[in-house]
């Protein structure tokens, strides 16, 4: 196949999540043609319209409100903002289409992607989805009404979508998340300064950290780090968290030097992260769930509560059917999360068992399969 120059939007965002695997589609375009054009389309203040650009992308943003889960006068007052920020965002998504004169649009899901891809399929242009969970969402639903193309990660998704657009390619990952190797292990030990002797647990709340992982991880460090003599724990506990994580660790060391725990905001470095985990306590998130499974991490996932459709448990239970993750559920990970975490680490016939049966799910080549599929689907 040719792979000739293309003129594409890609939209949605909000967590890295959404923004991790559009950049790889992005990246995967480029490749396969250099002069292909790419334009990002976003809501307006999240975490896209920083990291996109850094990418090398351009982004515009729109208007996006979401809707809130809690009932408050703050946030009854964003809701009734939302159907007047929505049709501020599609006035401003079809400015920018008639603009940008693109070929395809690519949405990932996110705040921005339902009125970006509701406006170019109403102008008749090609549109794609990729949903990365194992539960639709309702926008996805709506919008593979028209869609082309409809890429998934998760079998048995003709429940959600028309069964002859569906194609299965799993999600696009960073492209230096890759199986481990001693080498990558031996680095990621140098650079986070920890003891080869020890093993190590990886705490990751997503993108933008978890309160209940944080203060799960807290309620193990208040009652002594049980069973953590022979452990050092590797804590990503987020930018809207880390203030109160430093207050908490500066008291805590009042009592005990834990210097075995290393805590900051955000992991740049998330290959060498997984590499010198032995054990990984996550979210399970589509994205976090696909990285996992290319790394080939023995896991504990913690589901969040609070997304839609409850996906995140979805996203879990595909693993742990498998036998290729333990799953706590967020009421009982003050009691259970830490408590399985050092049961595992200190279990290595399981943690080998867990990283063969995690390594069959991962999908190293979703990123290609899906730019691919645009130009498949450009062609009919």
């Amino acid at each position: 196949m040719e792979y000739r120059p293309l003129r594409a939007i890609i939209s949605g965002g909000g967590t890295g999540g959404h923004i991790f695997p559009a950049i790889s589609i992005a990246d995967k375009l480029k490749e396969l043609n250099p002069d292909t054009e790419i334009l990002f389309v976003g809501a307006e203040g999240k975490m896209e319209m920083e990291k996109v650009p850094a990418a090398g992308y351009d982004i515009v943003g729109l208007p996006m409100l979401g809707l809130q889960r809690q009932l408050n006068w703050n946030n009854i007052k964003n809701d009734v903002k939302v159907p007047f920020k929505l049709i501020q965002s599609v006035r401003k998504a079809g400015k920018v289409i008639d603009e940008f004169k693109p070929e395809v649009a690519i949405g990932v899901g996110g705040y921005a992607s339902a009125p970006l891809l509701w406006v170019a399929t109403r102008k008749g242009i090609p549109a794609l989805i990729q949903e990365q969970n194992g539960f639709a969402g309702l926008t996805n639903k709506i919008l593979a009404k028209k869609a082309g193309s409809i890429c998934v990660a998760y079998e048995g998704m003709e429940k959600f979508f028309p069964a002859d657009r569906i194609v299965f390619t799993g999600n696009p990952i960073r492209k230096e998340i890759v199986p481990v190797t001693q080498e990558m292990k031996e680095e990621g030990l140098a650079y986070y300064g920890l003891d080869p002797a020890k093993k190590h647990i990886f705490i990751v709340g997503g993108s933008l950290g978890s309160r209940t992982l944080n203060e799960a991880m807290k309620k193990w460090i208040k009652d002594g780090c049980p069973g953590g003599e022979d452990i050092e724990v590797l804590w990503q506990c987020g930018k809207y968290y880390k203030p109160q994580v430093d207050a908490f660790m500066a008291d805590a060391r009042k009592v005990s030097p834990l210097e075995g725990v290393k805590h900051s905001d955000f992991i740049k470095r998330m290959d060498l992260a997984y590499a010198v985990a032995d054990v990984v306590v996550s979210r399970s998130g589509a994205c976090s769930v696909s990285e996992l499974c290319a790394a080939r991490k023995a896991c504990i996932l913690v589901p969040s509560p609070n997304v839609a459709e409850d996906h995140q448990t979805h996203n879990a239970m595909a693993l742990v059917r498998k036998d290729a993750a333990i799953l706590v559920k967020d009421a009982e990970a003050g009691e259970k999360m830490m408590a399985e975490a050092v049961r595992l680490v200190g279990d290595p016939g399981r943690i080998k068992a867990m990283e063969t049966n995690i390594a069959v799910l991962a999908r190293m080549d979703a990123a290609m399969d899906i730019a691919k599929e645009v130009y498949r689907m450009l062609e009919k």
